[in-house]
This record gives structure tokens, sequence and C-alpha cells, in this order.
């Protein structure tokens, strides 16, 4: 594919605004066509008598309602352009109230290619670049031909990574940037995996209390809660099987690639050192096949409570193995930090520290002062009262890169966090809290489902954990002295048409 000169203002698809507005042009039809319809497959005469002498009025009124429908998509089409220059994506909408939106390309966070089913039809998709705004999409294109969208997602984020084109030739399109599979989630594991899920725990349990009650009761009507139930859960089951089916993994120059999706496919690009926290859960049932769950906080993701498509997109591993999660992991922080990951993050996945602390001097080939949950300090074991099942999980240990902390006795949960993206911390400390001498540490981050806290832990180590993360997190910073990303790991490169993208593929490498 040739390229676009730098700077210059492009229209997006011409049929873009019909695939957003396909809605309205079906409501304007159902509304002028339902009793005609309706009298068709009645074998009614298809005009009331009463309307027979405004036949001509009412085509006119319909056509020109569609007329104007047709007029405003067209204007909406003809006022949308945008442009890539001067390290700034940008797009101008709007005809009476003009709008320009533009995000600084070494500021983006990730890029996702969506495709809903009436796009795909037509071969478009939906470009969306995310920054630092808590949820927004700063630049949003749809629809571009699926190809310029791959071609301009390949372009932004080498520039996002500090490469550059070729001065002698501005115009050559930088060269897409391969990919190497690592790994995909099987329909079978899917499915298992919503059937074992914590909804279907508790549609069973109610199940079970409404038989109960009604054999009690000799009342038939408890059975009629279970119906609002099953549909419900029949629509998350239904939701969570289209965003996660078909879900894989790759590695690339440009990041971690992410496709998914069943009726409504999308492409996500996470630039490397944009994710700002992973947690990994494992539910009770899910033990059963060693499955777990990864979900990340991303700068521009914001929150997933609010629908169903926030998510997904916050979901790095929908259901794996632990040999899945390890590469996952290996992915977002390709420098543990540590001597021995295996054995740290298994330990922060499934450890539990000893009930009573052992006695004498460390294990064979240990060191003075180890300790002996794989190096995870725990809740003091005068906070049993506070959490009987939870004391012995909950903890945390830090490598030379990342800050870890592990909790839940039933709901198993692993939260890993990058020591330079740690954004402030507080100490938090009830009544209860004071009384046992200990402390819940928080760490901030962006809106996601990642909530760091280090929960109970003793208030000593706490304000230890407290200064020390600090002096880390600072150290950490220093190190990063660019927003792009490739200029953290090598010197920025010329890219130009005659780059191979062995070279291409270099950067994250040497990371």
């Amino acid at each position: 594919m040739t390229g676009k000169p730098d700077g210059e203002w492009l229209r997006v698809h011409p049929a873009s605004p019909f695939i957003r507005g396909w809605v309205a042009l079906a409501a304007i039809g159902f509304f002028f066509g339902r009793d005609t319809f309706e009298r068709m497959l009645q074998g009614r005469p298809l005009m009331d008598e009463m309307y027979s002498g405004r036949v001509p009025f009412l085509l006119a009124g319909g056509g020109l309602v569609l007329v104007l429908a047709v007029l405003g998509f067209i204007t909406t089409w003809y006022f949308t352009r945008y442009q890539v220059a001067g390290g700034f994506v940008r797009v101008n909408t709007g005809f009476l109230f003009k709008q320009q939106r533009q995000a600084r390309l070494d500021r983006v966070q990730a890029i996702d290619i969506v495709q809903p089913l009436l796009a795909r039809i037509f071969g478009l998709a939906e470009l969306k670049f995310e920054v630092a705004d808590a949820g927004e999409s700063a630049v949003r294109l749809a629809y571009l031909r699926i190809d310029d969208a791959r071609q301009l997602r390949a372009t932004i984020l080498a520039r996002a990574a500090g490469l550059e084109p070729d001065p002698a030739q501005p115009e050559a399109a930088l060269p897409e940037a391969p990919e190497y599979a690592v790994l995909s989630v099987p329909p079978s594991r899917l499915v298992g995996s919503l059937l074992l899920s914590e909804q279907s725990f508790f549609v069973v349990l109610g199940a079970a209390a409404s038989v109960v009650l009604s054999a009690v009761t000799e009342s038939r009507g408890f059975y009629f809660y279970l119906i609002p139930a099953a549909l419900g859960l029949a629509a998350a089951y239904w939701g969570s099987f289209n965003k996660g089916y078909n879900f894989t993994a790759a590695i690339s120059p440009d990041g971690i690639r992410l496709r998914y999706g069943l009726l409504d496919t999308q492409a996500q690009t996470l630039p490397p050192g944009r994710i700002q926290a992973v947690k990994i859960t494992q539910p009770p049932l899910w033990r059963i096949f060693g499955w777990y769950r990864m979900q990340v906080n991303v700068a521009g993701y914001g929150g997933p409570g609010s629908n169903g498509e926030g998510a997904s997109r916050t979901t790095l591993l929908p259901v794996g193995v632990l040999a899945d999660v390890m590469r996952m992991l290996a992915l977002v922080l390709p420098d543990p930090g540590t001597p021995d990951p295996a054995r740290v993050f298994a330990t922060g996945l499934t450890g539990l520290a000893p009930a009573v602390p052992p006695a004498g001097p460390p294990p064979s080939g240990g060191t003075p002062g180890e300790e002996p949950d794989g190096g995870f300090v725990t809740s003091p074991r005068r906070a049993r009262l506070l959490a009987p099942l939870g004391w012995r999980r909950n903890g945390f240990t830090a490598t030379d890169t990342a800050l870890l902390i592990r909790s839940g006795r039933l709901w198993r949960e692993l939260v890993v966090v990058p020591h330079q993206r740690t954004q402030s911390m507080a100490l938090h400390q009830g009544p209860l809290a004071r009384r046992f001498r200990v402390a819940d540490l928080v760490l901030h981050t962006t809106a996601g489902p990642v909530s760091p806290r280090v929960i109970q832990a003793g208030l000593d180590e706490a304000r230890d954990l407290f200064d020390a993360q600090a002096a880390r997190a600072r150290k950490a910073r220093k190190r990063q002295t660019s927003e792009q990303w490739l200029a953290q790991v090598a010197p920025p490169s010329v890219v130009g048409p005659e780059v191979h993208p062995q070279n291409h593929q270099e950067g994250p490498h040497h990371g």
C-alpha cells in the first residue's frame, strides 16, 4: 500500500454515516411501513380507504423525511476529516457546531480496530485511539476500509514508538510490524469457564433455596423468581461468549495484540509499558481445572463496570491455565526483576503462609532472614481474628521491577504493579485495625478493574513498604526518560520502505 502525505486531511469511508445511522433509517421505514406490511400479511388492501386520497401526500412526506436523513448523513461524512501530523492525530467533525479532537502520538495508550457485524459485511472497521482520559476515546474514526485502518494503526504505533519515515520518501507507508502467536483460548474451555463461573454458582444456590422454600411452604411462587435470574444468566453467558470467542494473543514490535469476538470482532494493540496494573483471579470452581483470569488497568479504558465493552477491553486473558498466565506475564513484564520468577509468581497465585512460623535455621540453601513463604510478607498472626480465612494468604513481596500483592483464600487474587506505574499511595487504618496494629496500603493507578491494596499488613511492615515503594517508584521513573517506548530500549531509527520486518522487530527484544 502507498502512504498518504504527512499532514494531509483525509475523509472516512462514504458508507460510514449509513452504517452508524442504519437504526434511524430502520425506524423511519418501520414508522411509515408497519401498517402497510400488516395489511399485506392479512390480505387486506394496502391502504385504508380513509387515507386513499392522501397517498401522494403521505408518500411525499415519507420521502422528504428519508431525503433529509440521507442529506444529514452525507453532511456528517463531508465535514468529518482526520489528519496525522506534527506528533498528533486530529479529527474534525460538525457543520454548525464544529469540534476538533486530537491525541498526542507519544501518549497513545492503546489502539483498537473494532468491526461490528454490519461493518464486517462491507469490509469496514472503526479505529479507536485511547489516551489517559478516564475511559472516553480521545479519537474515533468510523469507518475506514479494513486495510486502511490497519495501515493507519501501523503508522501511528510506529510514530508512538519513536520511529520516523524516511525523509527521502515521506509518503511511503510504514510497514506493518510482524506478529507471533502466543496463545489462543479453545471454545470448549470458554464454555466450561462460564458454566463454572460465579454467576452459575449463585444461580444454582438460588434454585436450591427456591426448591427448599417451596417444599417447606407448599407454595410454588418461589419458582417464578428463577425466571428473571435465568434470563439474566443467559444474557450474561451470551455476552461473555460473544466477547471471548476466538480469543487470541500475539506479540509484535507494536505491543501485545489481542483479537476476539463472534459477531462483533475487535483487535486491540497495547504498546509496551502502557499497562498500569495486572490482576490474576481464580474462582473456587476453576481450581478443578487450574484456570485463571487476567485483567488489566490501561489509561483510557476506564473502569469495566460501565458496560460490557469496557469489561472485554480490560481482559488480558478470559480463561487460561498456569502456563498461559506465565506467558502473558512475560509479555506485560519482560523483566520480572527476580532470578526465580516461576517460584515467586506461583507462590503469589497459590501460596499459603504456615499457620505457625517455622523455628530454627533456614532450610538448606536458604539465607538468614529469608521468608518461609516464597518471600511474601503476610498478615501477622494477631490479625487472624479480623480475617480467619485470609490472614495466611494476604501478603506482598517486591521484585526489582514490580510489587506483587496477593489476597483471598477462596477467590484467589494476585495483583502485579510495575514500580514506575505507582502514582500515589495511602495508608488506611480503621479502629479495629488500630487495635490489632495492622494497616492497609492502597496504591493509586488509573481507573480499571484492578484496585491494588495490601490488606492487613503489620503496622511496621506497612510503614516500611510505604517508604520503600515510594523510593522504588521514584527510581524506576528516573530510568524512564521518554514517553516513546522504543526510545526506552534502543535509539530511535529511521524507518522507510526499504526496512525489513526483521529490523522493525528488534526493539522489544532488547527490552
